[in-house]
């Protein structure tokens, strides 16, 4: 890549300074907790059971009881799935899957006795136990095995009016299970704004293409996300519902109930929209002048 080529890209010091265009509300975004406690008042979210800090664990079913690790095997008895999560980390990092089924635990989609689920939960403090949400069958054809999300990045500009400025569908690997993560090596498709079709699929780390899944191989090019036009409409009016937010990416899970906001961050790496091309003369290069991030 030549040195003009590069000074066509946004820099992830470009998106460093980014990240204080929210301020002051950057804290209630990257707050799993308060985050979660916002949207449920504006779209469906994954319900937060247990919570545990500081070494107290505590569930939110029974007005923030303390109580022990076994309170979380008897309730993943009934809600089947749970996603245990970091308090204060992005990424994917420290993310695993609980699963009860037919009395049989699983972690990480590997068969366990109950021992080693206390074991973690014991062993580890700062995080929290989210309800898993069933994604849509046109998701889990693509590959089944972790949940795959979008990416929905949406900006406000100085007259108040919310536009969606790029989306991404991630795709889980076998290396990345149970997350979908791109930064972990999961494959990301870009999605037409307009039609929700999706393009072939890409890695952060490596220019290779995939149209097909390389564990399911199932088709991804040219697949046509499930009432796009409806889950666009929808992040539209609930970016446009909380004013203070300038900038913010959505982590959107599409159900046959609808779209399900699984997280809402202060900003999105550069890098997954310029894996598609570059863009510091493009729109999210307009965005960070308007905002003084670059000139």
């Amino acid at each position: 890549m030549t040195l003009r080529n590069r000074n066509a890209y946004l820099s992830e010091f470009d998106w460093y300074r980014s990240r204080s265009i929210n301020a002051p509300f950057d804290s209630m975004l990257n707050n799993k907790i308060a985050c979660n406690e916002v949207l449920r008042h504006h779209i469906d979210v994954p319900p937060i059971d247990f919570i545990k800090n500081k070494g107290r664990l505590v569930s939110l079913t029974d007005i923030s009881k303390s109580v022990q690790s076994e309170a979380v095997i008897f309730a993943l008895d009934s809600v089947h799935t749970y996603f245990m999560k970091p308090l204060a980390a992005g990424k994917g990092k420290g993310v695993h899957r609980l699963d009860s089924l037919d009395g049989n635990l699983i972690l990480d989609g590997i068969s366990v006795e109950k021992q080693e689920i206390l074991e973690l939960l014991d062993g580890t403090d700062g995080w929290l136990l989210t309800h898993g949400v069933t994604q849509h069958p046109v998701l889990a054809e693509l590959y089944s095995e972790t949940t795959n999300t979008l990416r929905m990045i949406t900006t406000r500009d100085h007259g108040g009016n919310v536009g969606l400025l790029f989306s991404v569908l991630r795709l889980g690997t076998v290396q990345t299970v149970p997350v979908d993560n791109g930064s972990r090596g999961g494959l990301v498709a870009h999605v037409d704004l307009e039609s929700g079709q999706l393009s072939a699929a890409r890695t952060l780390w490596s220019t290779d293409e995939f149209d097909q899944h390389p564990n399911s191989g199932a088709t991804i090019k040219g697949i046509v996300l499930p009432d796009w036009q409806g889950v666009r409409d929808t992040i539209l009016e609930l970016a446009d519902a909380l004013p203070y937010l300038q900038f913010v990416a959505w982590d959107v899970l599409l159900t046959e109930q609808g779209p399900v906001v699984i997280e809402a961050n202060t900003s999105s790496g550069v890098n997954i929209v310029q894996v598609w091309g570059p863009q510091r003369q493009g729109k999210l290069g307009d965005f960070y002048r308007q905002h003084g991030v670059i000139s």
